[in-house]
């Protein structure tokens, strides 16, 4: 493997690559750059986790009605701080906040391009089993005329909008990986240096793969067409059965599947007709990465990043990865339900 003092740092990838960029004033590198920060001081409390007090619950629940964690507070706080004090975006949605966050530019003229929709810490209650956790974050240029207040339809763009998008791992190394859309590329933090360094040029999904994962403890609530395709999926003939893997944050499960090939599926279950995951925070820019990754994105009847958002929290089916796995996802799903 190529040394690190051989490869290029992101900030010496955003600043070759800042030409591509759309719209490229320089804001959005600044704005990428300010994510890395944020990500560094995130990653360093995920590391000492087992050291200090910021285990277990927080004794709050967040707008979508789960129990935060210590770590989701302190995660959505440093970024949210972060991209505010640099002074490059003039909106920011979390899905720990109910409402978005308006930003005023450093001048007071509301003239920032930006907004950011994050999940802060994407598989949070991993952390008390030192299990892979992540941020996920969706950049787009606003809608509403510069030098006014942001608007809620900023943040309800589809995804197909989206200008930049990506996320941060943090498992037994640190790596950000994100597209502006012009492919996908990964950088591992080395910690000693506190320098993310190139090591995932141009990253690809392979066409097809053998592992599938969903959560089976679900199975019960599934439509007849998920079932028949995990059954598919289990049954031994020709390069099958695949491989049932299942991390519990969306970040890792995805992560594992790009390098290695696979689907991940979170379809409606029972109550949740709606689906589970956010689709501005979590569907949107997952979904984004796949395409750019050359892999295939659905609601299981059609593209996610067509879905017009209504809400900010609004809540989607999702199934990624693979192509020839996605595709024959959606067979099933059109011939049994």
């Amino acid at each position: 493997m190529t040394s690190t003092n051989q490869k290029r740092t992101l900030g010496e990838f955003i600043f070759d690559n800042q030409s591509s960029f759309p719209y490229s004033t320089g804001e959005l590198s600044k704005l990428i750059n300010a994510i890395r920060l944020a990500a560094k001081i995130t990653n360093h409390e995920v590391n000492k986790a087992g050291l200090v007090d910021i285990l277990g619950d927080a004794g709050n629940t967040n707008v979508q009605g789960e129990d935060q964690q210590k770590l989701d507070v302190y995660a959505n706080e440093k970024f949210i701080q972060t991209l505010i004090q640099r002074g490059i975006v003039c909106g920011i949605a979390s899905e720990e906040e109910e409402d978005f966050i308006a930003v005023n530019s450093i001048d007071g003229n509301n003239n920032n391009k930006y907004v950011v929709l994050i999940d802060p810490l994407d598989g949070s209650s991993n952390i008390d089993v030192n299990a892979s956790v992540g941020t996920i974050f969706s950049i787009y240029r606003r809608i509403s005329p510069l030098g006014s207040p942001v608007e809620l339809r900023d943040f309800l763009q589809p995804g197909k909008n989206q200008v930049a998008a990506g996320y941060i791992m943090y498992g037994t190394s640190t790596m950000l990986v994100f597209t502006t859309g012009n492919g996908v590329n990964g950088f591992t933090l080395n910690p000693a240096l506190g320098t993310f360094y190139h090591s995932h040029p141009n990253m690809k999904f392979p066409e097809t793969g053998r592992i599938y994962s969903v959560n089976e403890g679900n199975y019960v609530h599934f439509s007849k067409g998920i079932k028949a395709y995990i059954k598919y999926c289990q049954k031994e003939e020709g390069d099958r059965p695949y491989t049932s893997r299942y991390i519990g944050a969306m970040v890792a499960d995805f992560h594992r599947n790009l390098i290695k090939g696979g689907i991940y599926m979170y379809p409606r279950i029972g109550p949740k007709q709606n689906g589970k995951l956010r689709l501005t925070y979590e569907c949107n820019p997952i979904a984004f990465l796949t395409e750019q990754a050359k892999g295939k994105a659905t609601t299981g009847t059609k593209r996610i990043l067509d879905i017009e958002p209504t809400e900010l929290h609004q809540r989607e089916a999702i199934f990624c990865g693979s192509v020839k796995m996605v595709e024959k996802l959606e067979e099933f799903i059109l011939n049994g339900d």
